[in-house]
């Protein structure tokens, strides 16, 4: 039984990792995170190896009024077999996640 338990633990943290969202990513020495502006990220981890199609999502300003942004996923990597995807709303990250590729 103790046996079965280890391995119940490995595979659920071999599952948690294999695709993980993060609050911040290291690039070229810099650490870049949610929230921060694009000129940011392209000042600190340069052009991403691609950058998905722009689409347009409604939200709410911090005046709380309803706006259309557009948004965008950049993908960096691979970096040691690990590719990484910045999603943007506006001008601002919104996400972070990676995965083994």
């Amino acid at each position: 039984m103790d046996l079965y338990l280890k391995l119940l633990a490995i595979i659920t943290l071999m599952v948690a990792t294999s695709a993980q969202a993060a609050d911040s990513m290291r690039c070229n020495g810099a650490l870049v995170s949610v929230n921060d502006p694009t000129s940011e990220v392209l000042r600190k981890c340069g052009e991403p190896a691609g950058r998905g199609p722009v689409s347009y999502i409604k939200t709410v300003d911090k005046a709380e009024r309803q706006v259309t942004v557009p948004s965008e996923q950049w993908t960096y990597g691979p970096d040691y077999g690990m590719y990484h995807y910045l999603r943007f709303e506006g001008d601002r990250l919104v996400s972070i996640s990676s995965e083994r590729g």
